[in-house]
């Protein structure tokens, strides 16, 4: 079996070699770049299975990468772990709007970082090679996955990456409660210690793209305490 494949965008030496090692150790085949633009242009040439992406770097920083890489059609369904210094939410929010999978504040240890690779990748291969319906229809809304858009009457909707795969998940599982926890898992590959108020943030942003009065949600319904619903009544709104 062949090995997957990593690149490491990271302009600290230090930290990319640790990265690195620990990588290879855990069976990795790593590829390491100082700047976002090399990173960008081995695309050209060949894909990782997963991109490991530092938010400060020299030239165009690590957000305008992930931006680069999601606008991209051959690159835009490989996962992104983004690593950052930076530890205030607007920066992790930012970056999982962009597109990213995943984040890790440093310092962080190797492994954290080693488990949630894992946990990236496993939920990217489990995705697809699960089946799922090429277009999901609700009320006025409609899913087109194979373009991986959203329709409201007729009309497209855009969306991040995050807010199309959460809409999805929600409609896939419409009439059953949906825990933070489980969106959580679900959408960005494992458990965010907590942070719940990633999930509450990608709502809002959705609520106010789906909703006729985000104020009055009809479609994605809050469960106090619990989590969310997509509403199954809701073919005639």
């Amino acid at each position: 079996m062949s090995k997957e494949v990593i690149y490491v965008v990271e302009d600290e030496v230090n930290i990319q070699k640790l990265v690195q090692y620990n990588l290879e150790s855990a069976g990795y085949k790593v590829l390491t770049f100082f700047d976002g633009e090399s990173a960008l242009e081995e695309c050209k040439e060949a894909l990782p299975d997963l991109f490991i992406l530092d938010i400060m770097l020299p030239g165009i920083d690590g957000l305008e990468v992930c931006r680069k890489l999601k606008e991209n059609p051959k690159t835009n369904n490989i996962p992104i772990i983004m690593l950052t210094a930076k530890s205030e939410e607007f920066d992790r929010v930012l970056g999982l709007e962009l597109g990213a999978d995943d984040y890790i504040v440093k310092p962080f240890s190797v492994i954290e970082l080693t488990a949630r690779v894992k946990a990236v990748l496993r939920r990217t291969s489990r995705e697809n090679n699960t089946p799922q319906p090429d277009v999901i229809q609700h009320g006025q809304i409609t899913i087109d996955d194979t373009r991986r858009e959203v329709y409201k009457n007729g009309t497209l909707i855009e969306m991040t990456l995050k807010e199309f795969e959460l809409l999805k998940m929600l409609m896939l599982n419409k009439g059953r409660v949906l825990t933070r926890e489980t969106l959580l898992e679900k959408i960005w590959g494992y458990d965010y210690f907590g942070e719940t108020r990633t999930v509450d943030v990608h709502i809002r942003y959705l609520r106010q793209k789906i909703e006729d009065d985000p104020n009055r949600p009809v479609y994605i319904e809050t469960v106090r305490g619990v989590g969310y619903r997509f509403n199954d009544k809701a073919e005639s709104v």
